[in-house]
């Protein structure tokens, strides 16, 4: 049994280094939308490099962070959680010194592969290290400072893009590593799953990764035409059909499909790609309108972008607390309608546009959405599924919110009509930005109608198998741990 306590000099040294080690890929999917724009002029880039750029991350990240998780319980989560943070640091290091577009998009595939092994790690690593009565605080902090991080990012690499330039957005990983592995193998106990047995499916990685990689690059080079987009599409969709055939008939899938026989497992996984492919093509798009049409320096956009963020950091808690108290059908139903509003507001935001008067209300309503519904939503992903699950529903569920991004930023331009030269071109990109907030909203309002007809609120403590299949097992909070916390 875990032993280590969160007041202990170890206890302090083990957050710190799972802090640090998923700030650094928390960091890099928050820092780079700002500096897509100074990227694009120092390269030479079209539009759709900096789509690759963002989404040759995200194409490796979602498919392989299932697989990242089964290696470190195989091998030892530290040590897998060690060769994640180098890799990242190296892969950030390729990033940083890239002298093409082609050559960074690479890296930032490789950085992908890195994230996807220390992703899950961090907090896989709380869990196994720390005593029962101090694991859902611990939980909490790491989940306190990663929202820090992810609240200042776009400031920071505002910051760093109009300074040192966009590379030090990659090269500020480097140090963060040197900091993090000597902590790690110095203070964090190694860990596993003693129970882990059987062959990797590696085969159902791979032809997941493909079909996002085939899938999305369809939707890139779509404007272009040709039979190349065509054969990509066929292909990608035909690689999205095998890795089904592979799990149903894997013994060890990485996915097992039976898992989505809880009606409100699959519900709230179908908010989720509603919800995080809105969030994905917002947050891609609204830092390029700030600074193409209404003449941001990266460091305004980067920092008009905070008060969703900080909106979350003072109010998540609160929302966890009151979905317990009314059931997770209401925050998942008002949630998105609220971030649909807020992105209907970003309508106003164009030439001239004031901050207080046209962007501020945007974010702010954004961000009550997004108040309402995150925590809420990540219980209710939890307590849908029997106990034993909860990892795997989270990772489920990980994936889904990072594959719907993915294919957000992929699609939104071409349904929104912008052509390569858009984000070099003021008049032409406030046109395909209000379309694009419009399919965003749209997105968002499919995903509050399933969660309207669907989602429901768990019997408590349920165990029988009906309830296995309408998703009514509640997962009990952590050992020692307050609901709060857990929830929250």
């Amino acid at each position: 049994m875990p032993d280590v306590r969160l007041v202990s000099p170890q206890g302090k040294w083990i957050l710190l280094t799972t802090v640090l080690g998923s700030s650094m890929a928390l960091l890099d999917s928050t820092v780079v939308n700002v500096a897509l724009p100074r990227i694009g002029r120092d390269l030479d880039a079209d539009l759709s490099a900096l789509q690759w750029t963002v989404n040759a991350y995200m194409v490796t990240l979602a498919g392989l962070i299932l697989l990242g998780g089964a290696l470190g319980d195989r091998f030892g989560r530290r040590k897998v959680f060690v060769v994640g943070v180098v890799w990242f640091a190296v892969a950030s290091l390729l990033c940083g010194i890239a002298p093409n577009a082609g050559v960074l998009i690479a890296a930032r595939a490789l950085q992908g592969v890195g994230g996807a092994l220390l992703t899950p790690g961090s907090l896989a690593l709380i869990q196994a290290s720390f005593h029962p009565d101090d694991r859902g605080r611990a939980v909490g902090l790491w989940s306190g400072f990663g929202g820090i991080g992810a609240a200042i990012g776009p400031f920071v690499g505002g910051w760093l893009v109009d300074g040192p330039g966009w590379r030090w957005v990659f090269l500020l990983n480097v140090p963060l590593a040197l900091v993090c592995v000597p902590v790690a193998l110095r203070h964090v106990p190694e860990s596993g799953d003693q129970q882990a047995h059987g062959r990797f499916d590696v085969l159902g990685a791979v032809l997941g990764a493909l079909a996002l990689a085939l899938v999305t690059y369809a939707l890139i080079e779509a404007g272009g035409g040709g039979a190349v987009v065509v054969v990509s599409a066929v292909a990608g969709l035909a690689a999205a059909v095998a890795f089904v055939v592979v799990e149903r008939r894997r013994p060890d899938p990485m996915m097992p499909l039976d898992i989505f026989a809880s009606r409100q497992f699959t519900a709230v996984n179908l908010v989720t790609l509603c919800v995080y492919a809105a969030l994905g093509g917002f947050f891609f798009l609204a830092a390029l309108q700030l600074q193409v049409v209404v003449g941001y320096s990266a460091l305004a956009a980067g920092t008009a972008l905070l008060p969703t963020t900080a909106l979350m950091l003072l109010l998540s808690a609160r929302s966890g607390e009151l979905a317990a108290r009314i059931g997770p059908r209401i925050p998942l139903t008002v949630g998105p309608l609220l971030c649909a509003a807020g992105m209907l507001l970003m309508l106003r935001v164009g030439p001239g546009a004031s901050y207080v008067a046209d962007v501020l209300p945007a974010l702010v309503v954004l961000g009550l959405g997004l108040v309402t519904l995150v925590a809420p939503l990540t219980a209710t992903v939890l307590g849908s599924v029997s106990v034993v699950r909860a990892g795997l529903a989270s990772g489920i569920n990980n994936a889904a919110a990072r594959a719907a991004g993915l294919m957000a930023v992929a699609a939104l331009p071409l349904l929104a009509g912008m052509g390569e030269e858009a984000y070099r071109e003021p008049a032409a990109f406030d046109t395909a930005f209000g379309k694009a907030m419009g399919w965003c909203a749209g997105a968002l309002v499919v995903g509050a109608v399933i969660a309207a007809a669907v989602v429901r609120r768990p019997p408590p403590d349920c165990k029988r198998p009906e309830c296995l299949r309408h998703g009514g097992v509640t997962a009990p909070p952590l050992e020692g741990a307050p609901v709060r916390k857990r929830l929250g």
